[in-house]
């Protein structure tokens, strides 16, 4: 054997091996949409979505919540005056009514946390729970038109030091956090802790978590908690900075209130690995409207009567034309109150029925054939004044020969569908 020979046989084949995957002689299946086949199908899809949608329903409207918009309470004056219809909703369904309409008033007030203090506008909203609400009753926040998904906004975060990791200001430029990274004082750059856009923005008003009775007897104080209220996985994703030289650090420049002279021993930064509003801000909605939670009772119900709770307003929506809510509610084997998706369910179930009669009424009058090469497009007449059936003109005696019939019919090719 030559040499030649030799080195073609140690050459290995680029063959694919001869087996039916890599060959792609797997059997297939598909299946063929006949009338028999679909238009049940329309049928069952309507009958199973249309009850679906109405149990959903039902579990939606069994959940207590009341709504109430407190965006211009600022605005009401120290005495009560009562909330307008469009800025409220509430839904009790154990009830006759939804009691009297909350009433709100606004007095100048002194925020404070650790040492700091600021001037600030407390909101009380006085309230109506017409029937006992039964636990576990969740308090939220919800803001409106605020675009939490925006692709900046949502990276603009630093996952190093929110897992505790100092960063230098040199480490922070040009990253994600800009423009919220850093902080310029004379010439020298700190960066800001936490940085990015998302922890600039955190919603800061001060919700009570106390609803205290108003001028009702038999009532105690109803206490919630802010215990719990963040994700599992959120409340062990963040760790507190490891640096100890606080005049290393800022904070975002909307903190300035709650840090006037910046991070010190007696103010210290915010502890984001307990501190789960923080947690709960981070996780961004998906949506521009959306609610957060602030507090919860997982044990006690909310008897009857009438509340109040008080907001000290420190979060600016007008800046971008949204508004801000607190949100009472209970829950349901599905959550929360959520009518959308019981009436997509509903509507859709409708649709397929209707459609699925319609098809058939279709169907029973004028049926069609399965497989029919008449509606081939090249068995058709494109002259719409001569749709003259081929079979009675040739029977008639027509003098088409066969060469003038198309090339695709003649030839065979309608055989092949």
């Amino acid at each position: 054997m030559s040499p030649d020979a030799k080195d073609k046989e140690q050459v290995k084949s680029r063959k694919p091996a001869d087996t039916a995957f890599k060959q792609q002689r797997l059997k297939a299946w598909q299946p063929i949409l006949t009338p028999k086949s679909v238009l049940p199908a329309f049928i069952i899809i309507g009958i199973l979505f249309a009850p679906l949608g109405g149990l959903l329903l039902w579990a939606s409207d069994t959940v207590a919540e009341i709504v109430i918009d407190y965006t211009n309470c600022d605005k009401a004056g120290t005495n009560y005056v009562q909330v307008p219809s469009d800025l409220y909703t509430s839904n009790f369904p154990s009830s006759s009514g939804d009691g009297n309409p909350p009433e709100f008033k606004a007095i100048p007030a002194v925020g404070a946390s650790n040492n700091a203090t600021w001037p600030t506008t407390r909101c009380t909203i006085k309230f109506d729970v017409p029937v006992t609400m039964k636990h576990p009753v969740f308090m939220y926040y919800r803001l409106t038109d605020f675009y939490q998904n925006h692709r900046r906004y949502i990276k603009s975060l630093d996952l190093k030091q929110l897992s505790g990791e100092f960063r230098t200001a040199m480490d922070l430029r040009g990253g994600g956090c800009e423009p919220m990274a850093t902080v310029t004082e004379g010439e020298i750059r700190f960066p800001i802790y936490p940085c990015g856009l998302i922890a600039n923005s955190m919603f800061n008003d001060t919700l009570d978590i106390t609803l205290n009775p108003f001028n009702t007897t038999g009532l105690k104080p109803y206490n919630m908690t802010d215990k719990g209220i963040a994700w599992t996985v959120d409340q062990t994703k963040y760790l507190f900075i490891q640096h100890p030289d606080l005049s290393q650090i800022r904070p975002p420049p909307n903190w300035e209130k709650k840090y006037p002279n910046g991070y010190t021993a007696s103010n210290p930064p915010l502890d984001i690995s307990k501190d789960e509003h923080f947690q709960v801000w981070m996780r961004a909605s998906g949506l521009p409207n959306f609610r957060k939670m602030f507090a919860k009772n997982e044990h006690e119900d909310l008897a009857a009567g009438t509340y109040t709770i008080d907001i000290d307003m420190n979060y600016n929506v007008s800046t971008y034309g949204g508004t801000k809510s607190i949100v009472l509610s209970t829950v349901s084997f599905m959550g929360g109150r959520n009518p959308f998706l019981g009436i997509a369910f509903v509507v859709v179930g409708v649709l397929c029925v209707f459609l699925g009669l319609l098809f058939t009424a279709r169907h029973l009058y004028k049926p069609r054939r399965l497989g029919d090469h008449t509606y081939l497009s090249w068995n058709q007449n494109q002259n719409p004044r001569n749709q003259l059936n081929d079979t009675d003109a040739i029977g008639a005696g027509s003098e088409t020969e066969p060469e003038d019939l198309p090339t695709a019919t003649a030839s065979g090719a309608s055989a092949r569908y």
